[in-house]
């Protein structure tokens, strides 16, 4: 199914783009439970605790209208003796929104232990141009090295090298950190993101309980605001928020993103979930 786009105020920032997700305590792998029925009756019985394979699709609001669609995945794989992940976001943008600035994005993020990142690769097709960015993040040597090319003239126009810490997350391995923390409402946490360009100790705290319903269903979750935005990360004046379902799948039910004028807040609403 394909996804929202993410630049131009149509989605969450992708942490190569303009308008990156939009956008990351130790990983505690944990296996299958069952859950029991006191939960919103939208969850199953049987509900699938993270870290585990999904995937995910989420409606794109912006303006009151249907901006597009996104899918993200996360999957396992094997290196050697230990498991690793690698996930998958696809942004693509829709109607009236496509027509006035068309986005189709593709970005993987590898990421191993405590959700580190060690690699990112932004494939972008944005209006007219088409462009491809990967990020390597070297910790034994401390540093992450950013190539972007334009990919209809085959050449490179931006590269970056910055230094990171031993254990860095880009904004999609963010939240997948953020989700293995269970915060309470009023905690916080540190988390240290880079996009290949900077790297900060950004803030995120957990704020309330909310329910929430989306077209997936009724949930209840605890709403985080992650401090990305406003010159830590990324200089645009912006707030991003994350609602994630109060359950052992700490499932991101709805992010928004809002900006000021001209763009406003743009929405991800989760549509449909699979889990294994």
């Amino acid at each position: 199914m394909p996804l929202a786009r993410s630049n131009c105020g149509i989605g969450v920032h992708l942490s190569h783009s303009k308008f990156m997700p939009a956008s990351r305590a130790a990983c505690v792998w944990l296996l299958l439970s069952t859950l029991p029925s006191s939960f919103p009756q939208s969850a199953s019985s049987t509900l699938v605790a993270f870290p585990s394979k999904e995937t995910l699709s989420y409606n794109i609001e912006w303006r009151l209208i249907n901006a597009g669609e996104a899918q993200l995945e996360l999957v396992p794989q094997r290196s050697g003796d230990k498991t690793i992940w690698q996930s998958k976001l696809h942004i693509e943008s829709a109607g009236m929104v496509s027509k006035l600035y068309k986005l189709d994005d593709h970005y993987s993020t590898n990421m191993e232990g405590q959700f580190c990142t060690t690699s990112t690769d932004l494939d972008a097709i944005e209006r007219s141009r088409h462009h491809g960015t990967k990020v390597v993040y070297d910790t034994a040597h401390g540093k992450a090295t950013y190539v972007e090319r334009d990919l209809l003239k085959n050449s490179v126009f931006k590269t970056g090298e910055v230094d990171i810490p031993g254990c860095v997350s880009d904004i999609i391995a963010g939240m997948y950190k953020l989700r293995s923390l269970k915060l309470a409402p009023g905690q916080s946490t540190q988390v240290a993101l880079s996009d290949g360009k900077k790297t900060v100790s950004a803030r995120i705290e957990a704020q309330q309980r909310e329910q929430i319903k989306t077209k997936a269903g009724t949930f209840n979750t605890i709403r985080y605001e992650a401090f990305v935005f406003n010159g830590a990360l990324y200089a645009r004046k912006a707030q991003l928020l994350i609602w994630l379902s109060d359950d052992v799948r700490q499932m991101p039910v709805q992010i928004r993103a809002r900006m000021s004028f001209p763009i406003g807040s743009i929405t991800l609403e989760l549509a449909s979930e699979q889990h294994s």
